[in-house]
C-alpha cells in the first residue's frame, strides 16, 4: 500500500509537470489541462487500489488511512497546489517575474480562512473515505487505527481554523 501512495504521489506531480511543460514550452494550452485533470484521475485509481487491499483480507492500518487522507488533501487542494506549482513553474523555468505581492492585514487572514475551507472539504472526503473504510470492516476487523486518524485530523482541522481565524481577528499591519 504504501508503495501506490508514493507512486499516486509521483504520479501526481509528472502530470502537473507535464501540464505546466504543455502549458509554457509547447504553447498547448488544452493538452495541459488534459494533464491536469489526470490528477484526479490518480486520486480515484489510489481509492480503487486501497479498496482491493481491504477486500483481500488485508488489516486495516495507518496506510489506508493516510491513502484516504492523501485523496481528501488531492481533491481538495488540487487547485491550490497547482496555481502554486505554475507560479513557481512561471518564475524557475521561464523566468517570468512574480507579479503577486504578499498578503497582509484582512487579505491575508481572508486568504487563511478560505485555506482551512479547502482544509474542511478535504477533511469532509477523506473523512468520509475513512468512515466508508471503517463502516466496510465492521465488526469483522480492528477499525481503531482508522478511527484514531479520524479524531486526530479532526483536531488539527480544529486547530487550523483557530490558527486561521486569528489571522482576521489580529490582522497583521502592513
Amino acid at each position: 500500500m504504501v508503495t501506490w501512495i508514493i507512486l499516486a504521489e509521483i504520479a501526481f506531480w509528472i502530470a502537473i509537470t507535464a501540464g505546466l511543460m504543455a502549458r509554457y514550452i509547447l504553447k498547448k494550452e488544452r493538452l495541459s489541462i488534459v494533464f491536469f485533470l489526470l490528477t484526479p484521475i490518480i486520486d480515484l485509481a489510489l481509492f480503487i487500489l486501497t479498496a482491493i487491499d481491504l477486500k483481500n483480507g488485508q488489516a486495516a492500518t495507518a496506510v489506508h488511512g493516510i491513502a484516504a487522507i492523501y485523496i481528501g488533501v488531492s481533491v481538495a487542494y488540487g487547485k491550490t497546489i497547482i496555481n502554486w506549482a505554475d507560479e513557481k513553474f512561471r518564475l524557475w523555468i521561464v523566468k517570468q517575474p512574480n507579479t503577486n505581492e504578499p498578503l497582509v492585514g484582512r487579505a491575508k487572514g481572508i486568504h487563511e480562512v478560505k485555506l482551512w475551507t479547502r482544509h474542511i472539504v478535504a477533511y469532509a472526503i477523506g473523512g468520509g473515505l475513512l468512515w466508508a473504510m471503517i463502516q466496510y470492516i465492521g465488526q469483522a476487523g480492528d477499525t481503531t487505527t482508522l478511527q484514531q486518524m479520524l479524531k486526530f485530523w479532526g483536531l488539527v482541522v480544529l486547530i487550523d481554523g483557530a490558527i486561521s481565524i486569528s489571522y482576521v481577528l489580529f490582522p497583521e499591519r502592513k
